[in-house]
């Protein structure tokens, strides 16, 4: 059985209060440090066994538990929220893959740079909840360079390496609810 057949038609908001876009990255090469955006919308319209996908997210909104962090990863050297202040998701291709996954291909744009990328989902169920939403839910992931981006500040460590990687996983975990 797949996804997509299962879904039924209509548009499907995110709901970003029971809803995460998130990210790791290694620092200093010895361990990961995780954050998140904490303003985002998106929707899903699904029809006819096909669909397509938009997510925004407020750049300003990063959240990694650290101010000086978050300050300077809003700056010039990072997001530059200032000037770019959203990074966007659209699909481009959602397909089955297995009984219970989605391969989703989409544009995400950083700081007005646009490079396809590819997020595969798992769909994680539906439930009622006792609002009379109808709520799906999916998990997936992506892994990007965000050098690719214009994301390029970094550091040399005195030990060898750099102070924030190249390679930065980017984390969904969504809940959706089908429009009335």
């Amino acid at each position: 059985m797949s996804v997509l057949s299962t879904l039924p038609a209509g548009t499907f908001t995110i709901d970003a209060s029971h809803s995460r876009v998130g990210f790791s990255a290694r620092h200093a090469m010895v361990t990961k440090v995780r954050g998140s955006f904490n303003e985002f919308s998106g929707s899903a319209v699904v029809a006819d066994g096909a669909a397509t996908i938009t997510i925004d997210i407020n750049a300003a909104s990063i959240d990694t538990r650290s101010a000086d962090r978050d300050g300077h990863l809003q700056s010039p050297d990072f997001f530059d929220v200032a000037n770019f202040p959203k990074l966007t998701f659209v699909s481009t291709s959602i397909k089955d893959s297995g009984s219970d996954k989605l391969v989703v291909e989409g544009n995400l744009t950083i700081k007005d740079v646009t490079k396809s990328i590819t997020i595969e989902f798992e769909y994680s169920g539906t439930a009622v909840d006792p609002y009379g939403n109808a709520r799906y839910g999916f998990e997936g992931s992506s892994d990007i360079n965000r050098k690719d981006f214009g994301l390029v500040w970094n550091a040399a460590l005195e030990t060898g390496g750099v102070i924030v990687s190249d390679n930065i996983k980017l984390e969904f975990e969504i809940s959706t609810i089908l429009a009335k």
